[in-house]
């Protein structure tokens, strides 16, 4: 007989408190009253990010972006979760019975999620093929969830072996459509059960579409 298993629900933070370290812990307390199981933050700035360019692609021009106007150095700016609170809002999540993880994009963050307890690392779509920072996490011997994004079949085999063989051995990857919001035409669920086919991990949905009706068919 096949086991059933209750699907593990993450709320992502992300820059939506707003600059504001009484927001970010007002979507930890609402998160916990939702039900999730766990919550997930970011860990970057926009040094480590990218550079301080206001022009060619370090420059958002296009008319229908909800950003245009800005450069990304500007927008990581207002959108990152400063260092200093992170080990508040993961003390605040685990009082509220939160699992509480990040996702770091480089050297830098991995050492400090460490130095606050960090229990798993979630891996973005666009830092998939980056190995060097694969081999790191993995090194930490702490579960790695990751999304797909737009990453091939072989860039994913080249990640799931890279992980596995610096030590992760709980790898989780999920079916993620970037871009946002993402239509649930888009979602491609199908991609779920052949990527655990292929992979032989535990699989999931980053979801970006608007509703449930994607997260609820990801399950089924």
């Amino acid at each position: 007989m096949q086991t059933i298993e209750k699907p593990m629900i993450i709320a992502e933070m992300s820059g939506n408190h707003n600059q504001s370290l009484e927001r970010a812990l007002a979507i930890v307390d609402a998160a916990a009253k939702a039900g999730v199981d766990a919550i997930k933050l970011q860990t970057y700035t926009a040094d480590t990010m990218t550079l301080d360019i206001d022009e060619g692609e370090f420059f958002i021009a296009d008319k229908d972006s909800l950003w245009k106007g800005e450069s990304l150095y500007h927008l990581y700016q207002k959108a990152y979760t400063p260092w200093e609170w992170q080990e508040k809002i993961f003390r605040h999540a685990e009082e509220l019975g939160l699992i509480c993880f990040s996702t770091p994009f480089d050297d830098t963050s991995v050492d400090f999620l460490e130095g606050i307890g960090c229990p798993i690392y979630k891996i973005a779509s666009f830092e998939n093929i980056d190995l060097p920072l694969i081999r790191k996490v993995a090194k930490t011997g702490k579960p790695i969830i990751a999304s797909t994004g737009m990453a091939s079949v072989a860039e994913l085999d080249e990640m799931v072996r890279t992980a596995k063989e610096n030590g992760c051995e709980d790898l989780t990857l999920l079916k993620c459509t970037s871009s946002y919001p993402a239509t649930p035409e888009g979602t491609n669920l199908r991609t779920i059960p052949h990527m655990k086919e292929l992979f032989k991990c535990k699989v999931g949905l980053s979801d970006h579409t608007l509703g449930i009706g994607a997260a609820v068919a990801s399950i089924a």
